[in-house]
């Protein structure tokens, strides 16, 4: 059977038509998709007999909400479960300028950053755009809610899965759909060089954030594998080019790991090789992991690396956490729930 949310509207209007069906159906039916329906019998403004038709090829529903968790900040961590079994999670945040739904774009991950609860365990397979819809369509279902924003850094790598990603970003962008701006969507990446220009060639208004985590290759290879197949000037570059093609702002995440990559010299580093690119440097005290021996610096430690980005004309902000008291990291509540 067919998964009805891997479809754009085009494949649904070409396959309505392949039923004998009238091409107008499918935008009918892409519109109950987008609403979140699960039982094509919702489906209210549909004959019967194509109600019953749809039954017998497509498959709507591809998740299930295994466990959610969630913060006074009005923050929701869910446990979500595929049809094969497999476990995701998708984190819904609140903010003043609306909804923001963080989602998986593959079931585990295999780019081994160390301090990362995601890549424990390695990819057990790659997500289709379906059920990356799936998961911002039962966490808008769940809730109630408006959504204003869509940020691709739960689990996984989705420059690792590079295909589907777009194919997730055209459809959510569908003005039949959801019609999120792309603009309003972020994709985080550790750093594929030949896909980061891929995707600039694509010429996307996205915005693309980069998981940086350190000045340099030396530092780098110790908390990321990436490193060591792609090296801290051949991102570099690639970011230029990226920042040429879209005329897009780049973010990096830095996250402050003590005694790994928080001393001023670190911060003075980075702060050099930045210099004069469209960047914005999002600092992010590391969320302290059980599988992984590391902590957050103090907090005064964390100002004074702000602070020296800053004074040498970097953008930088430190990220305003939310979740704190739940399974806020990427990867620990679905870790949690496999061992």
């Amino acid at each position: 059977m067919i998964q009805i949310r891997d479809l754009t509207l085009k494949e649904l209007e070409d396959t309505i038509i392949q039923m004998g069906e009238q091409k107008f159906r499918a935008k009918q039916i892409y519109k109950w998709i987008n609403l979140g329906v699960e039982n094509f019998e919702e489906m209210t403004d549909l004959p019967k007999k194509l109600r019953e038709k749809l039954k017998e090829v497509f498959l709507i529903k591809n998740m299930e909400i295994v466990n959610k968790q969630e913060s006074s900040d009005g923050t929701v961590k869910y446990l979500l479960k595929l049809l094969d079994g497999n476990l995701i999670e998708a984190v819904l945040m609140r903010y003043s300028y609306g909804n923001s739904v963080c989602i998986s774009t593959q079931a585990g991950c295999s780019m081994g950053c160390i301090f990362c609860a995601s890549t424990i365990g390695g990819k057990l397979r790659n997500l289709t755009a379906g059920e990356m819809l799936g998961e911002v369509l039962t966490i808008i279902k769940d809730q109630n809610i408006k959504l204003s924003n869509i940020v691709l850094m739960g689990t996984g790598e989705p420059l690792d899965n590079f295909d589907n990603v777009i194919k997730f970003l055209q459809i959510v962008n569908s003005k039949e759909g959801l019609n999120i701006g792309m603009r309003h969507i972020t994709i985080s990446t550790c750093g594929l060089v030949p896909e980061i220009k891929r995707l600039a060639d694509l010429k996307l208004q996205i915005t693309l954030a980069i998981s940086l985590h350190a000045p340099n290759d030396e530092v780098r290879k110790k908390i990321m594998p990436i490193a060591y197949r792609y090296s801290f000037e051949d991102l570099l570059e690639a970011c230029r080019y990226y920042i040429e093609k879209t005329n897009r702002r780049i973010t990096f995440e830095y996250a402050l790991i003590k005694g790994i990559n928080d001393s001023i010299e670190h911060a003075e580093e980075l702060a050099k090789k930045l210099k004069g690119l469209l960047c914005h440097v999002n600092i992010i005290p590391v969320n302290p992991v059980s599988e992984r021996n590391f902590e957050r610096p103090e907090k005064s430690k964390i100002e004074i690396f702000k602070n020296i980005l800053d004074k040498n004309g970097i953008n930088v902000t430190i990220r305003r956490e939310l979740g704190t008291e739940i399974d806020a990291a990427c990867g620990q509540l679905r870790r949690r729930y496999i061992t």
